[in-house]
């Protein structure tokens, strides 16, 4: 069994103020670090045991996600490698006022739709299902992780699940809600027969025993 987990990024700082810059939108979306907080959770999802044991750590080409995945590579003592092919969906314009309130809307109920400058939903679907097939040819029988972006987990699962937007994204796995609006970070296990066939979907939920168990592991070393 193959098992392959997508992790949206953990928790963005956005007190950053990027104006002097004057840069587009789509590059200082790119350069967001994570917050405090974003660091902390970030370091408790590495110390779980579906992310105990990778083969390899892939990570989008944005900041808030190889920050988030330095977390997962150092447990598991391999490099972070990059793929664009799971970045975030581009809107393509130079300021994020640009980007029409029905946008979102839009891109749900046609999938070619997208700015002149953008991507579509199947243009970032297709990209992340190809970044996928080279993950799963070269773990077969291993675990590897993704950091990526609630977008492109939500168009690359299109292709097993029923997706929608209503102002948060939703994501139904053979009639059972996986994803009802996302939390960040959040993460997702994906399961890989000997053929490379889909056999399950599923949303792994952190809980506070888990966090609990954590800070008693730090206590007993003390």
């Amino acid at each position: 069994m193959t098992k392959i987990y997508l992790l949206r990024h953990s928790i963005a700082d956005k007190n950053i103020d990027f104006r002097n810059l004057k840069e587009s939108f789509e590059n200082i979306n790119r350069k967001y670090i994570l917050s405090v907080e974003g660091e902390r959770k970030a370091y408790l999802y590495s110390q779980i045991k579906e992310l105990s044991n990778l083969n390899m750590v892939v990570s989008s080409n944005y900041t808030r996600a190889i920050s988030t995945a330095k977390y997962m590579a150092l447990k598991n003592k391999v490099k972070v490698i990059i793929d664009s092919n799971f970045d975030e969906r581009k809107f393509g314009v130079d300021d994020k006022e640009k980007i029409p309130a029905d946008f979102f809307k839009k891109q749900f109920l046609n999938h070619d739709y997208k700015l002149k400058h953008g991507e579509s939903f199947d243009e970032v679907r297709s990209r992340a299902l190809r970044g996928l097939a080279k993950v799963i040819k070269h773990n077969l029988g291993k675990n590897a992780l993704i950091v990526t972006h609630s977008s492109t987990i939500t168009f690359l699962l299109s292709k097993w699940c029923e997706v929608e937007y209503n102002g948060k994204y939703i994501i139904r796995y053979k009639d059972n809600c996986i994803i009802n609006g996302f939390t960040t970070p959040d993460l997702i296990e994906l399961s890989f027969n000997d053929k490379n066939k889909l056999e399950s979907i599923k949303r792994v939920v952190i809980n506070n025993k888990d966090s609990k168990k954590n800070k008693n592991k730090k206590k007993s070393k003390k």
